[in-house]
Parts: structure tokens; C-alpha cells; sequence
């Protein structure tokens, strides 16, 4: 067991690089050769329909992870899962297009929003077999699966790029072929080699008892697919695209930087799930000692990922975009790295709650943070713009947190979670100490993580007990 879960995070490590990768490869192209305001729609646009998508998804693409870990029948969660998605995403796809032509005006000023729904409406259609490679822990073919359509695009716009015929009409086939690469590679995966037959044969009974326990979950889909992208949608309504345009550069980046969180996350939800099934009233303490060393070794990770962020951000980000995102994004960057570790601690205790079903208590945390984030951002775009709205996502994240905290039942958890403060707290110290007294990005680079670490392992937060304990936790 301990060595399948090495090889699973090795796998999905691998698979999360490539993507993250190359859709760094592909905001790098975009945000460079066109100008802000196009880069602005376009990014507007995904974000409408990404946090459309995943409404549509109504939560059962969760369900299905926890189902098929708990020994659930793949072909019949298959049927009645791909038909939702087909339903679901062509009815909004015809709601969308009538739209077009209702409103005229809206859709002329933003021409690509009916474009790339059509490759989003490819990604939508393929989520069910990502899920169900997720709880079946096959995780070889989900990195084949995920990967397509980034790596395609990010090939197609490289090449366009180096012969000087990247624009918007040419991005827009780029991203539709790339996934619809990724639509034809799945079904090809999960009929080949998974053997999970395609029937779409709908069940009445099991899929409204799919919809059923799915039903918070939904709630979860719609707020948590709000949350991710709300600043993005207000930004392009209440300020401009060229001020979107600067923060979703920053949101982007931010994103990437928690691509360890991104490897261990889907890992995670089986194991968990067997752990702290439902009808389990207690685990042994052991356990859930080692689950705390696991959580203090992450929230050390985005700590520290974070101080390298704002050491690296202006002198990097300045160099490789010509001015045009570092130095205005210096603020922007310090507040969403600032949510970092409660990142980790949010999706720690969320994989621990989802795996005893505690779906209605998601639900209401997840609702609690979308209100804070839609409120704050409306109050604070208006006047403060990019950063405004960075703002208002940490402070969202912090009570989400803090929701979780008092709503987790896990013996230790008050403890040891006020003590995982001190991590972030360091790197903030080590941050502040490189900035004032070397003031050299690259010797910072050298002279911070050493620093940082000494802080850790002086505040016990780093001990030589950690590694035994990780590796038990390898063996859940």
C-alpha cells in the first residue's frame, strides 16, 4: 500500500506539472502577445463558463470519486453520470446560443464567449471519466486523460506564436480543437483501456438517488465554482478588462504555486474516504496524530512556496513580461499568497468531512465564504480594483478556515491547528528579514529557505519524529 501511494503521488505529481506547466506555457503566450484588453475577454469568458460548467456539474463529480472508492458498480455510475453531463451541457449550450441572438448587443462585445463554449462544453462531457479514473486510483490513464488538451495548445500557440500569427480568431480554434483532443482521448481511455463500457442508458431510481446524495454537494458545486472565479466576473463588470486582465495574470500564477496542494488532493479523497467512512464513529488515535505531522508538512510547503513567490514576483515577472504584470501586481500577489496555507488547511479538513459524508456542513461553509467574497467584492472593486478584490478572497479563505476549525469533530484539531500558524508566521519573519537586509533577489533566494527552515526546526515545527510518521500515513 505504502508503495502505491508513492507511485499515485508520483503519477499525479506528473500529471499536474505538465498541465500546470503548460498552462503557464499558454497564459505566458497569451498575456504577451495581446494586448490587455483582448487578454481581459478572453479570460472574462473562461471564467463565466468555467464557473457555469461547474454548477452544471451539480456535485456529482464528487460523489462519483467517494461511490467508485466504496466499491460502487463503475458502468452503471458511468451511464447515469455521462447522461447527466450531456443533458446538462447541451441544455445550457442551447440556453446559451437563444441568448445570442435575444441579446444581440452583450454578445457583440463579447464575441468569444459562444466560441470557447464549445471546447468547455468537450471538457465538460469528459469529466466523467476523469472522476471515475479518480476513485478507481488509475491514476496512469487520469494523467492522459488530463493532460491533452494543454499540452495541444500549448504546442498549436507556441508554433503560432513563432510565426507571428497569434490573434483571437486563431487562439479560439486552438483552444476548441485542443478539447475536443481531450473528449476523444478520454472516451478512448475509459472504453480501452479501463474497460468501463459507455451505455447511456438512464436509470430513473439510481440516478435521482444519485441526485439525491449529490443534492449538497450541489450547493458546494455552486458556490466553490463561484468562489474560484467571482473576482475574475466582477472585475471584467465593475472595472475593466485591462484591470482583469493584470489579475488574472496574478490569480494565474498564484494558482500554480499551489500545485503541491493540486498532486496530494485527489490522492487524498479515496484514502480518506476508506479512513473516515460515515458509519466509522471514531479512528485510532495513532492515526490521527500522524494525519496532523501530514497537514504540518503542508502547511510548511505553502509557506514556503509563498515567500518564494514574493521574492521572485517583481524582478521575474517584470523581466519576462516586459513591465506589464510584475510591479503593478506586487500588492496583489502578497495578498493571495497570504491565503496559501489556509488553502491547505481548508482542503485538508474538507477531504476529512466530505469523506463522512458531512455534505450539508460543506455546504453552509462554502455558502458562509461565497457571501464574504461577493460582498466584499463588490464593496471593495469599486475603489481599490485588483487588489480590492484580492482582499476580499483572503478574508473569505481565513472564514472558511476558521468555519472548518470549529465545525470538525477531530481530536487535536484546536491544538495543533494553532500551532500551524507559526509556520506562515516564519515565513512572513524570514520575508520581511530578506527584504530589508540583502535586498538581492537571487542571494535572497539562497539566504530565505535556510533561514526559514532554522526558524521551523528552533519552533519544533520540523522534527526528526516527522518522516516516520509520514510514512505511515502512506499505509491508509
Amino acid at each position: 500500500m505504502k508503495r502505491k501511494f508513492l507511485h499515485d503521488i508520483s503519477i499525479n505529481t506528473l500529471q499536474v506539472v505538465i498541465v500546470q506547466s503548460c498552462g503557464l506555457v499558454i497564459f505566458y503566450l497569451l498575456s504577451t502577445r495581446l494586448g490587455k484588453n483582448e487578454f481581459g475577454e478572453i479570460n472574462w469568458a473562461l471564467a463565466v463558463l468555467l464557473t457555469a460548467f461547474g454548477i452544471l456539474a451539480f456535485g456529482i463529480d464528487q460523489i462519483a470519486v467517494r461511490r467508485i472508492a466504496s466499491g460502487a458498480d463503475s458502468a452503471k455510475l458511468l451511464s447515469n453520470y455521462a447522461t447527466h453531463v450531456l443533458t446538462a451541457g447541451c441544455g445550457f449550450y442551447i440556453i446559451l446560443w437563444i441568448s445570442s441572438i435575444v441579446f444581440p448587443a452583450f454578445f457583440n462585445q463579447h464575441q468569444v464567449l459562444l466560441l470557447l463554449g464549445i471546447g468547455k462544453l468537450m471538457i465538460f462531457f469528459s469529466t466523467p471519466f476523469k472522476q471515475l479514473a479518480t476513485g478507481l486510483e488509475k491514476f496512469k490513464p487520469l494523467l492522459l486523460m488530463a493532460v491533452t488538451s494543454n499540452v495541444l495548445r500549448a504546442l498549436a500557440l507556441t508554433v503560432f506564436a513563432g510565426m507571428n500569427q497569434l490573434n483571437v480568431q486563431v487562439i479560439v480554434i486552438i483552444f476548441i480543437a485542443g478539447d475536443l483532443a481531450e473528449l476523444l482521448v478520454s472516451l478512448f481511455i475509459m472504453q480501452g483501456i479501463l474497460k468501463v463500457p459507455l451505455k447511456l442508458k438512464w436509470n430513473k431510481s439510481e440516478y435521482r438517488g444519485l441526485v439525491k446524495e449529490a443534492l449538497p454537494q450541489f450547493g458546494v458545486a455552486i458556490f466553490s465554482s463561484a468562489l474560484s472565479r467571482l473576482d475574475w466576473i466582477l472585475l471584467g463588470i465593475l472595472a475593466s478588462n485591462v484591470i482583469l486582465a493584470e489579475y488574472s495574470f496574478a490569480y494565474k500564477v498564484f494558482e500554480v504555486a499551489t500545485l503541491p496542494m493540486l498532486v496530494i488532493a485527489p490522492v487524498l479523497i479515496p484514502r480518506f474516504t476508506k479512513l473516515f467512512h460515515y458509519e466509522t464513529d471514531k479512528i485510532p488515535e495513532a492515526k490521527t496524530a500522524d494525519l496532523f505531522v501530514l497537514l504540518r508538512l503542508e502547511i510548511i510547503v505553502a509557506s514556503l512556496v509563498a515567500l518564494f513567490l514574493n521574492i521572485l514576483w517583481v524582478p521575474v515577472i517584470d523581466l519576462i513580461t516586459e513591465h506589464k504584470y510584475g510591479s503593478v501586481n506586487q500588492t496583489t500577489i502578497l495578498l493571495l499568497s497570504a491565503s496559501m496555507p489556509f488553502l491547505y488547511f481548508n482542503n485538508f479538513l474538507w477531504t476529512i468531512n466530505f469523506a463522512k459524508g458531512r455534505l450539508k456542513m460543506i455546504f453552509y461553509v462554502f455558502l458562509i465564504s461565497f457571501l464574504i467574497n461577493l460582498l466584499g467584492d463588490i464593496v471593495l472593486i469599486p475603489f481599490f480594483k485588483a487588489e480590492g478584490a484580492a482582499v476580499a478572497y483572503l478574508f473569505a479563505i481565513i472564514v472558511q478556515s476558521v468555519i472548518y476549525l470549529k465545525r470538525t469533530n477531530l481530536a487535536g484539531l484546536m491544538k495543533n491547528s494553532l500551532q500551524l500558524l507559526i509556520c506562515p508566521l516564519a515565513a512572513v519573519v524570514t520575508g520581511i528579514m530578506a527584504t530589508k537586509f540583502i535586498g538581492v533577489w537571487w542571494i535572497n533566494m539562497l539566504v530565505a529557505p535556510a533561514f526559514f527552515v532554522l526558524l521551523l526546526y528552533l519552533t519544533r515545527q520540523i522534527k526528526f519524529t516527522d518522516w516516520p510518521a509520514f510514512k505511515r500515513v502512506t499505509h491508509l
